[in-house]
């Protein structure tokens, strides 16, 4: 399994620093940076100091939507919750949400958003699921540096803990692409996020076919659902999306206005 953090547009350099540390300390080294050059600010190198491999290795994207594009689930961080989310999970829900995909999704990435305004709504939407910390007191938050590295000891934590995710030694490299082939091979892979995605369109197409308002709680239920569907469930839904498909348009044929 990979694990991949995600940054959305850091400001402060020593932020991004902060971040590429952490990574390190926890055995982590797969970090992209989105629409920000950060990272490329003196800062940042000083504060990332031990952690040239990781700063170097960052990868660059204009958008969430392409630094995700090859990743299986992704996990929106936020200090709160959002209502584009009906259910946030805490980091014990996170791990079993994790560890219930493998070997399906080979590819975890968790996102964090802008140091003073987190993640917008429509890059919630673009994750599958929103995870959040427990924090004693709402006020003051986490800044970003402090986020990643809570999420990398408790995400290092839950790999450690499960002999079935295959876990890399605290600075050492995490798994090469190599390595997730032995979990899954890339046809089997890539056949599941497609199939995922293709049931993501068939569920709101179906909503359209049932007037249903965009983005309604029932619509959000049931998309979110979907991040803890493994193969074998995304089969069963095309099924069952197939079923209603053909018992709508036979309703619409006998209806008195056809």
């Amino acid at each position: 399994m990979q694990l991949t953090f995600i940054l959305v547009e850091p400001k402060v350099p020593e932020n991004v620093g902060a971040a590429c540390r952490a990574l390190k300390t926890q055995g982590f080294s797969r970090l992209r940076i989105v629409n920000s050059r950060a990272h490329r600010e003196p800062p940042a190198r000083w504060v990332a100091h031990g952690a040239d491999d990781v700063l170097e290795g960052i990868e660059t994207f204009a958008t969430l939507a392409e630094a995700l594009a090859d990743v299986d689930l992704s996990l929106a961080t936020s200090a709160k919750a959002r209502h584009d989310k009906r259910t946030v999970l805490e980091p014990d829900a996170t791990l079993q949400l994790i560890r219930h995909h493998v070997p399906d999704a080979p590819h975890v990435a968790i996102v964090f958003g802008r140091e003073d305004r987190g993640l917008s709504n429509e890059e919630v939407r673009q994750c599958d699921v929103l995870t959040t910390l427990p924090l004693a007191q709402p006020y003051p938050s986490l800044n970003l540096g402090q986020s990643v590295m809570l999420y990398a000891y408790l995400l290092r934590q839950g790999v450690s803990a499960d002999p079935h995710l295959p876990a890399s030694k605290p600075g050492q490299p995490e798994p090469s692409s190599a390595r997730a082939e032995a979990v899954a091979t890339p046809d089997a892979e890539t056949r599941t996020i497609r199939q995922k995605d293709a049931l993501r369109q068939r569920i709101l197409r179906l909503f359209q076919q049932l007037d249903k308002v965009p983005g309604s709680p029932l619509e959000q239920w049931a998309l979110e659902q979907l991040a803890w569907a493994n193969e074998k469930d995304v089969k069963f839904l095309h099924t069952l999306c197939q079923s209603l498909e053909k018992a709508l348009r036979s309703g619409n044929s006998n209806s008195p206005d056809s």
